[in-house]
């Protein structure tokens, strides 16, 4: 089981908790940001593996913001997959 956090940039989140194991995401938490938003995504990419949740995530702006809390989730990905 891999288990990381990841220190987002430019999202009301803060951090996001990760844990993988066998290519399998089985668990996503956020700390701070839109409680809501934030669980649902938690929820959907579970059982996914980071691959699809990349390519899911990827792009999403947050208003005018060039980021979002599921944006960061899928680069919070690609930085653990490039390890």
């Amino acid at each position: 089981m891999s288990r990381f956090t990841y220190q987002t940039k430019g999202v009301c989140s803060r951090s996001i908790d990760v844990e993988i194991e066998d290519g399998i995401i089985t668990r996503v938490q956020y700390n701070g940001g839109c409680s809501g938003n934030t669980q649902g995504v938690a929820a959907l990419v579970r059982g996914m593996t980071p691959e699809e949740a990349i390519k899911r995530l990827s792009g999403i702006h947050c208003g005018p913001k060039q980021t979002s809390c599921p944006d960061q989730l899928a680069t919070a990905l690609k930085e653990f997959l490039a390890q």
